[in-house]
């Protein structure tokens, strides 16, 4: 007997090979798995979007998207739990359709990660519908300027963004009742893994990012350019090894040149933290990780936590990170260092390197304590009720 039927509907076939991004949606699938209930992940592609490894327009069976998809659930273990609707019902890949909608029927609760499911047929089966916000602010303030609808059709509004409605964060409501999550872990798939002595503190980083800034409310909400290039000069400062697998455009010569010329060593994703294993990995071989966050996080005091650095935390690596208000609501100084300028930002490598084992065992403890999936889950369903 399970203890009910959950839909977590989510951007994984679009996004072939970033493992990353993948475990955004297993930790939900595996954590409400491991609590006892049916699990359907629900994706969607269109013709323009299916291409092959090698970058090639393909059809959708032979295209690289959907290969994806299936192998990481079947590695997950999910091999019969995810769907993939193409051209708005041409066909469906994984289970078939008519399957689809009889397991909608029955479900307690669909989680919509940034509203990406927007099928009527099976949104109206559900009893429940939840928007999960997973990249606080940017929606929120596109919608009060007008710019998207972006959070109709739902139940309820969580969000990661754990600071939203209170004073000092300027991330609008927009009128709703938000309930505030963190991500969760699943604690079993990240063990502690001891590293070399000489492994460096890492971070995967995307420069720019889907969305440019935002001009709200007289204020500009920017990327993690923006923030990145306030700490560039660490590596140089600390002499600390710093490997930084980097998403960004060739054409942004000038900021790959600060990069190097203060000796960032630069990794390409595609190679260093490919697919879901290759992205755990990269992470267990690290010392620990630098978390530099979107100019819109910082700025707005979001309280945003990241998703990878609850991942080094749970690896037993410790995470310096940059602080977007989320030093009110976690305990911060082991395992878990806060920094908001260069000068506390090399403090913070000074202090894990010079007290590891304890910041290594400490990151853990905080992992276990606050993000664990088995504690996350059953909180965020009762309130989405």
């Amino acid at each position: 007997m399970t203890r009910g039927r959950v839909i977590i509907a989510g951007s994984l076939a679009q996004r072939p090979g970033v493992g990353g991004h993948a475990w955004v949606f297993l930790q939900y699938l595996l954590g409400l798995q491991r609590l006892g209930f049916e699990v359907l992940f629900l994706d969607w592609l269109d013709a323009a979007m299916c291409r092959d490894t090698a970058g090639a327009r393909c059809g959708v069976e032979e295209s690289w998207n959907v290969r994806y998809l299936a192998e990481v659930m079947a590695r997950a273990g999910l091999s019969d739990a995810w769907s993939v609707d193409f051209n708005q019902g041409e066909r469906t890949l994984g289970r078939p359709r008519a399957a689809v909608l009889d397991f909608a029927r029955e479900t307690d609760v669909l989680i919509n990660v940034m509203g990406f499911l927007s099928d009527a047929e099976i949104l109206d089966c559900v009893r429940r519908r939840a928007f999960l916000d997973i990249d606080p602010g940017f929606g929120q303030m596109w919608q009060e300027l007008g710019w998207a609808a972006v959070f109709g059709g739902h139940d309820a509004y969580v969000t990661i963004g754990e600071n939203i409605g209170q004073p000092d964060c300027t991330i609008p409501t927009c009128g709703l009742e938000w309930i505030t999550s963190p991500q969760p872990i699943v604690l079993d798939e990240w063990p502690v893994v001891a590293v070399a002595d000489d492994a460096p503190f890492t971070s995967v980083v995307s420069w720019r990012g889907p969305f440019g800034p935002v001009e709200f409310a007289g204020r500009t909400y920017g990327l993690r350019v923006h923030e990145f290039r306030k700490f560039v000069t660490l590596p140089h400062v600390t002499g600390q090894r710093f490997d930084l697998a980097l998403d960004i455009d060739p054409g942004e010569a000038g900021d790959l040149a600060l990069l190097q010329d203060n000796g960032w060593n630069l990794l390409d994703p595609r190679a260093a933290v490919s697919g879901t294993d290759g992205y755990r990995s990269f992470i267990q071989r690290s010392k620990a990780e630098l978390m530099i966050a979107k100019n819109m996080y910082v700025q707005s005091r979001s309280g945003w936590v990241s998703d990878r650095s609850i991942c080094y935390l749970a690896s037993g690596k410790p995470v310096l990170a940059q602080d977007t208000g989320f030093s009110r609501r976690y305990p911060v100084g082991e395992g878990l260092l806060a920094f908001t300028t260069l000068e506390e930002a090399c403090s913070g490598v000074e202090e894990i390197s010079g007290n590891y084992a304890r910041h290594c065992r400490a990151a853990r403890a905080v992992a276990e304590e606050h993000f664990d999936s088995d504690k996350v889950l059953p909180r965020l369903l009762e309130q989405i009720g």
